[in-house]
């Protein structure tokens, strides 16, 4: 079954810039990892940047979890968050449009 994910990463004052250009070097070591159909960033209104992740399986994404790509992410954005990123699993209920209806 399909995982979405939401990951809220809060830069450090001043920092966002350099926040989304040091998650670069990981989001393409992800964009490699089997099952990953969907993993984006995104500038908040409120100043955070969100990923947006779409797995093809909970095993993807728990192998995911556990992979180099996000030591390789985190370990290039850890001195450019001020607090830890909030993770959100969800598994998605479509309505309305197939294209409309679900990421």
């Amino acid at each position: 079954m399909t995982v979405i994910v939401t990951a809220v990463f809060y830069p450090q004052a001043g920092k966002k810039q350099e926040l989304v250009q040091a998650m670069q070097r990981g989001i393409a070591a992800v964009h490699e990892e089997p099952g990953c159909e969907l993993y984006s960033i995104h500038d908040a209104e409120d100043g955070t940047i969100t990923m947006i992740e779409k797995w093809t399986t909970v095993q993807d994404l728990d192998t995911h979890g556990a992979g180099e790509a996000v030591g390789i992410l985190n370990g290039d954005i850890a001195d450019l968050i001020e607090k830890p990123t909030l993770v959100t699993r969800m598994t998605p209920l479509p309505s309305g449009t197939e294209a409309q209806g679900a990421i």
